[in-house]
């Protein structure tokens, strides 16, 4: 099964971003996010709280079991880019692009097993409905050995 996460507009230009995710995109979910920790870059924070909100997502809306999570793919593509500018000398500008990404985090896993809890309960209940029977006769009989015993009735 795969689940996917998106972050869109990242205020963080692709390049510096996919400098990033080089470091973590072979290693599993869960190492990931601890190495992103102490990674000391910008765009470590946003892929961490994209990686966090995929794995979010396999545990919650599709009961993946977070152990098996791998990356099945992770991209930066280029988002929308602010355009602004400077003024140099003699009446020239000079352009400033302020870009931003786009990330992907697409994660693969296996479904967790299921225990079956129903019928679980059900073996139990029917155990102890036997056990209480069983109790209850045994009761009642020693009850009639007494009164014949002693040859009076309640």
């Amino acid at each position: 099964m795969e689940v996917k996460a998106i972050a869109k507009n990242i205020r963080m230009s692709p390049k510096k971003v996919r400098l990033v995710v080089d470091q973590i995109k072979n290693r599993k979910p869960q190492d990931a996010v601890k190495v992103l920790d102490f990674v000391n870059k910008k765009p470590a924070a946003a892929i961490k709280k994209a990686i966090m909100s995929a794995i979010a997502n396999a545990k919650n809306n599709y009961s993946l079991d977070e152990g098996s999570l791998v990356f099945k793919q992770i991209s930066v593509n280029k988002g929308l880019t602010f355009k602004r500018y400077r003024p140099v000398s003699r009446g020239r500008v000079h352009h400033i692009l302020k870009r931003a990404s786009h990330l992907t985090v697409v994660l693969k896993g296996e479904e967790k097993k299921k225990v079956s809890e129903v019928s679980d309960v059900s073996k139990v209940s029917k155990e102890t409905n036997e056990s209480v029977n069983q109790s209850i006769l045994e009761n009642e009989s020693v009850k009639k050995v007494k009164e014949e015993k002693n040859g009076t009735k309640n």
